[in-house]
């Protein structure tokens, strides 16, 4: 007999407290896939780095050693 009748006022803060949850819910999945949609961009770009280097590095052996006085 503690609830028969509907509540306005306990319906009102259920719908508040669901909105809020539906929030948090968005936040964490917008932050969820934003972090899946960065983890393979910043794998790439960390190997384009490398590969730029290695090409950078061969370059400036193939410089020197053109340079270089052959014995």
């Amino acid at each position: 007999m503690a609830n028969e009748t509907p509540n306005p006022l306990n319906n009102l803060v259920e719908s508040i407290g669901k909105i809020g949850q539906m929030q948090v819910d968005m936040i964490t999945n917008g932050i969820k896939s934003a972090t899946s949609a960065f983890e393979p961009l910043s794998k790439t770009s960390v190997e384009i780095a490398g590969n730029v280097l290695n090409a950078f590095n061969q370059a400036l052996q193939n410089i020197s050693s053109a340079i270089a006085p052959k014995k």
